[in-house]
């Protein structure tokens, strides 16, 4: 059994490799694969949904989906000074051209006025999963936390560098690979798929 993860983001496919240590987990690129659907939905299940669905497709028109599992995951960053947003526009937030590095910088110039208490956070995770018969599964799970007052952190990608977890009393940002995995929303959710896919006797 292989697991498809349609993702073009080698960041979130290392992280994800990881997570299904022993499954084969390939990536669109690795498969050649031309996947660019419109992800018009308004939550990350739709938007999810929608990736999984598309690969789904191809993969089946060229007779590929034999012992083969779409995966796709939409996730983000809820914040709630700015009332959940970005959310589902994460990864759209002031457009795809711009650096996480500037992002990140103007959401952090957009809370500078908040307090402690009014800068939680979480990150978002759904995953869609489908089946060589067309057998839809879905999970969502989600990490909390808060948005720093400044960015730190080399490790990871995306919002980790101003994501910061008070457990650990560090970002996302600064945590190994290892601890990330741990306790992050993709972490956690992939970990669920695997079980319900290994319930359903498919891993």
């Amino acid at each position: 059994m292989r697991v498809v993860f349609a993702t073009n983001n080698k960041d979130k496919a290392i992280e994800v490799k990881k997570i299904l240590d022993g499954i084969d987990v390939y990536t669109l690129k690795e498969l050649g694969i031309e996947s660019n659907p419109d992800e018009n939905g308004d939550t990350f299940a739709a938007n999810a949904r929608i990736k999984a669905m598309d690969v789904y497709e191809i993969l089946k028109a060229r007779g590929e989906m034999k012992e083969t599992i779409v995966a796709a995951d939409d996730s983000g960053i809820c914040i709630d000074f700015l009332n959940g947003e970005p959310g589902v526009k994460s990864a759209r937030f002031l457009g795809h051209q711009t650096s996480y590095t500037e992002k990140n910088r103007i959401i952090l110039e957009l809370l500078k006025d908040a307090k402690d208490e009014e800068r939680g956070a979480s990150f978002v995770c759904h995953v869609t999963f489908i089946t060589e018969d067309g057998t839809v599964f879905d999970a969502e799970s989600e990490m909390k936390g808060k948005i720093a007052y400044e960015s730190k952190g080399e490790e990871g990608f995306g919002y980790d560098p101003i994501f910061f977890l008070p457990e650990f009393g560090k970002t996302s940002g600064e945590l190994t690979r290892e601890e990330k995995n741990v306790v992050s929303h993709r972490g956690k959710v992939f970990r669920k798929m695997r079980e319900i896919l290994c319930q359903n006797n498919l891993l």
